[in-house]
């Protein structure tokens, strides 16, 4: 009787140990097929505007037009939504943006984008409510000399602001943003 329940014992902590690493590579955003990623832009005085993501992979896929279609919100990447956190106030494309959080989307086109910062926060990134939005921009769409596999936001700093670029595929869509 000993021997069966210390065999039990140990075979109900083995089950437990991975059952809770098994919990945790579940938890590790890292090893999704879409990985999280975070581009970040640093104005003058030190404020900043940082947009945190999960950047997806081509695999061969026709993206913009395919995956993502033209003319429809896009969560501009994968999983939750994209944040576009800002502690500096901002101008888009002539809109005001106060400092605080906010969650990043667009719509896609075949010459010409649109940016959407959206005051809804902490949804999954199909949960998209258009009565939330604060702005909606226009982005300038451009050819990129090559293939981008990976999905890629980052920001190239310019005088009082900088630009958000929005990578992939052989497309770049890129808004200026201004400190205000």
């Amino acid at each position: 009787m000993k021997r069966f329940t210390i065999t039990s014992l140990t075979l109900a902590l083995a089950l437990a140990a991975s059952s809770l690493a098994f919990a945790q590579d579940k938890d590790d955003k890292s090893k999704r097929p879409s990985p999280p990623a975070s581009a970040q832009c640093k104005f003058a005085d030190g404020k900043t505007v940082t947009v945190d993501y999960s950047s997806p992979r081509a695999k061969g896929r026709k993206i913009y037009g395919g995956l993502v279609p033209f003319g429809k919100e896009w969560r501009t990447g994968a999983n939750e939504a994209t944040t576009f956190v800002t502690t500096a106030d901002l101008t888009i494309g002539g809109t005001a943006v106060p400092a605080g959080s906010y969650t990043l989307y667009t719509i896609p086109g075949e010459k010409s984008w649109k940016l959407i910062i959206n005051k809804q926060t902490g949804q999954w990134g199909t949960e998209y409510d258009s009565k939330q939005d604060l702005l909606r921009a226009d982005m300038q769409g451009s050819a990129l000399p090559a293939a981008l596999e990976n999905f890629t936001i980052s920001f190239h700093e310019m005088g009082k602001g900088c630009h958000l670029y929005l990578d992939w595929e052989k497309t770049r869509a890129s808004v200026e943003i201004s400190e205000k």
